[in-house]
């Protein structure tokens, strides 16, 4: 009984966050509490969710400030330089842009929100693959496959959740795999790579003087035809400035470079948080904390609250400013740490009343004897398919716990089966069930159909390069 009640707890969980008829964090502390009144143990649903909560207070508390931290970098500029430096390396070179694409994705999904890292990646690539006649589709893959193998970094939400699940500590699933996402993230890189030179190969090279100067060729032909005959003599349209000539000389030419530059901005270059003096100061903060992570000189949630407390004391000194920071980043952080919170109640209730238990013999008598052992593999291939076709909190929240009690009868640890699921992110990252997607290809003006087709099998590719990655260094 308590086998067929567990299955039909995930599975009333799963559809109705599939279907919206919940949101995930409602979802999450309604359903397993109704089910443990049906199981008859509804008098102890207090003592299963303050357990679950003090196990899930530092992941909250990593998640909350690791937001606060790199938001306030993006306030302050921290990520600037690189944007205007991915822009000048690209150039016009169509190989370029793809790989400028993936690289800025990456970076910029150091924040941990995917929504965030496409608009800012859109925002700066779109102008150049317009301009250029180049497929958007490369743009909006690329992009989702490389936020998605970043997607995997500890405060980004995959890692979190399985150490929730699993009650294991983060850094311990994360750490480990580094080597692993390494080898998916470098993966993606050669992917942009070829798709890049495909595309060099049908539209050709040119510099971005040229798409420029043919940029503004075109804007002035559709000013002369809706001016009619008036607009072509010589007080009409500046030509000069557009062919080359003699006009208005370097002075123009230096106008059109200003132009060009402040066109090619994609955050605000005169935004009010904006620390240039404290720029050094940062980066050197973040290059500290991110070192401190690797090598876990602290636990990761006391990396990120000491990082976030120093960052805002810095670089916002006066109390007003930091509320204002904390007011900006708290939509973020909100939804994230309640969602952690929110799984205190639903792996409470499955583990407390032992349903996780009944549904592992079960599955561990379903399972062929011969796989047992291989469960993590299992676990990683799984991740495909089933982060693809329902949500992160479904699959680590609702079947994860289940595949590592199975695995766990074959020997196989926890941190295995936790490093296993995290595979399939590069994929998920283009589900129809993730919001930030839609932001992808809303703002890169993309049909979802079409992203689909192309990004599915190179993500899928990526992942069993991550997959066959960790199998090779003994991580999985």
């Amino acid at each position: 009984m308590l086998t067929i009640l567990g299955f039909a707890m995930i599975a009333t969980f799963l559809v109705l966050i599939m279907m919206k008829k919940m949101s995930p964090i409602a979802a999450l502390v309604l359903i397993p509490a109704l089910f443990c009144v049906f199981v008859g143990k509804g008098a102890k649903l207090g003592d299963y969710v303050i357990d679950g909560v003090t196990s899930l207070a530092p992941t909250a508390a990593m998640l909350m400030f690791a937001i606060v931290y790199f938001g306030v970098m993006i306030d302050v500029g921290l990520f600037d330089p690189v944007v205007r430096g991915i822009l000048k390396f690209a150039k016009a070179d169509p190989m370029r842009i793809v790989v400028g694409t993936a690289i800025l994705a990456a970076i910029v999904s150091l924040d941990g929100d995917g929504s965030t890292t496409f608009m800012i990646t859109v925002s700066a690539m779109y102008p150049l693959y317009k301009r250029l006649k180049m497929s958007l589709v490369v743009m909006t893959g690329v992009a989702a496959m490389a936020n998605g193998v970043m997607n995997t970094l500890p405060w980004g939400g995959p890692t979190a959740r399985a150490a929730t699940a699993l009650k294991l500590d983060a850094s311990d699933i994360f750490v480990p795999m580094i080597p692993a996402l390494a080898v998916g993230l470098l993966g993606v890189f050669v992917l942009s790579y070829v798709l890049g030179k495909r595309e060099r190969k049908r539209l050709g090279m040119l510099t971005l003087n040229e798409v420029l100067v043919e940029e503004k060729v075109e804007e002035t032909e559709t000013v002369l035809v809706g001016a009619g005959s008036g607009a072509s003599g010589p007080g009409a349209f500046g030509t000069d400035k557009v062919t080359g000539g003699s006009g208005s000389g370097t002075d123009a030419d230096a106008e059109d470079e200003a132009g060009d530059a402040e066109r090619f901005q994609v955050l605000d270059p005169n935004r009010a948080t904006l620390r240039p003096k404290l720029y050094w100061f940062n980066a050197l903060l973040t290059l500290t904390l991110l070192t401190a992570m690797i090598m876990e000189w602290l636990p990761i949630p006391v990396l990120f609250l000491i990082g976030a407390a120093l960052a805002l004391t810095v670089n916002f000194p006066h109390i007003p400013d930091q509320k204002a920071r904390l007011a900006a980043h708290a939509d973020n952080v909100l939804n994230v740490s309640g969602m952690v919170f929110a799984a205190a109640v639903f792996t409470g209730v499955l583990q407390g009343t032992g349903m996780v238990d009944h549904m592992a013999r079960w599955m561990v008598d379903v399972i062929p004897e011969g796989m047992g052992p291989h469960m993590a593999l299992v676990t990683g291939i799984l991740s495909l398919p089933l982060t693809y076709f329902m949500s992160n909190d479904g699959f680590y929240f609702g079947v994860l716990p289940v595949l590592a009690e199975a695995g766990a009868a074959h020997g196989v640890t926890p941190l295995e089966m936790a490093r296993a699921s995290l595979v399939g992110q590069p994929l998920h990252m283009s589900s129809p069930l993730v919001p930030a997607v839609y932001v992808l290809v809303g703002m890169a003006k993309v049909e979802f159909g079409d992203h689909t087709k192309f990004v599915v099998k190179w993500a899928a590719l990526t992942c069993l390069i991550i997959l066959g990655a960790g199998i090779l260094f003994g991580i999985i």
